[in-house]
């Protein structure tokens, strides 16, 4: 912002007074005496405060994306509990701290019709002006699959690869509110099919946490990313979102022209990790493709996502950021 000047004009109205010959400028005194107060007066009162000013932003880089993506599919099948999970959740934490993010894991255990498995949420936390936090999240397991071997390059890595691309831009954006990275464990069932309680087990644990600890308070609005790296990208508006949440992320969508990507249509979706947060009245939303023909199938491979739908979401979270902290900012909560 840049800041007015404030113009002091001081009349000069000389009177002329020929006396014996000689000429008077009889105003001089007084012209200076007046000048002098009104700068004593701008000197007294309070300069307005500025706001503190937003860091330059990054652009999204679909490139650095990708590569996440990649490293991700090259640790293989990612079920919870698994090696390959395990060299995930560290491959996350190790690229967080990279990027200078305070990063801390929750480690859990979930309860599983196949027993008990051990899981871990990894919570990366950018400070913001205000200590109420805005999370993003994804979920980075895989989908167990004994039938055939599943490496979910959409499901699971493409939305994780998202988020550290997110995290590293975000780390320097001096936010409104506190940015709290989330990469959910436990999203998938353990059984073959979605059902009851057997998915969102990383979603459900942190809510759980956050509730007991006092914190869930703080959290003013949760964004899930979710399959998004779909080469042929069609994102519907999910009926079970916050509605002002919807409208916010697809205005974006406009604003930047990519709105043939994040669709006007409507979808249902039978659950997901923003669903616990929806449940404990946090506004929240769901950004994702759910017409990806490749779902938990042997075909979410590399060769059916891509580096430009990852830029396109990245793109419209980032555009939408600044307009939801503002609509919060202006919430009395």
């Amino acid at each position: 912002m840049v800041r007015g000047r404030i113009v002091h004009s001081a009349r000069r109205a000389c009177t002329v007074v020929a006396c014996v010959g000689l000429v008077a400028v009889a105003c001089a005194d007084s012209s200076s005496r007046s000048s002098d107060v009104g700068l004593t007066a701008a000197a007294a009162a309070p300069e307005p405060q500025k706001p503190a000013p937003a860091a330059p932003q990054q652009p999204f880089d679909g490139a650095r994306a990708w590569a996440h993506l990649e490293r991700q599919v090259q640790f293989g099948p990612r079920p919870s509990g698994s090696p390959a999970l395990t060299a995930t959740r560290q491959y996350i934490v190790e690229q967080l701290k990279a990027a200078g993010i305070a990063v801390r894991e929750q480690a859990f255990v979930g309860k599983t019709p196949a027993g008990d498995v051990a899981m871990a949420n990894v919570i990366g936390t950018i400070p913001g002006r205000r200590p109420a936090r805005v999370a993003i999240a994804s979920h980075f397991d895989t989908k167990r699959s004994p039938a055939f071997r599943f490496v979910g390059a959409n499901d699971g890595a493409s939305s994780t690869a998202a988020l550290l691309e997110l995290a590293r831009i975000l780390k320097d954006s001096r936010p409104e509110f506190t940015l709290e990275l989330l990469f959910l464990d436990g999203e998938e069932a353990v059984n073959l099919e979605w059902a009851g309680t057997d998915n969102t087990y990383g979603s459900r644990h942190y809510v759980d946490a956050a509730r007991r600890d006092g914190s869930l308070k703080t959290i003013r609005a949760f964004l899930l990313v979710d399959m998004i790296g779909d080469r042929d990208l069609n994102i519907k508006r999910d009926s079970a979102s916050t509605p002002w949440l919807n409208d916010v992320i697809w205005g974006a969508a406009r604003r930047l022209s990519l709105d043939r990507y994040f669709v006007p249509q409507e979808t249902t979706i039978g659950g997901d990790d923003h669903f616990p947060f929806l449940q404990a009245g946090i506004p929240s939303v769901d950004i994702i493709d759910l017409e990806y023909d490749q779902w938990h199938r042997p075909g979410d491979t590399l060769d059916a996502v891509s580096a430009r739908s990852l830029q396109v979401v990245g793109d419209v979270v980032l555009a939408a950021l600044p307009q939801i902290e503002a609509r919060l900012a202006r919430s009395p909560r």
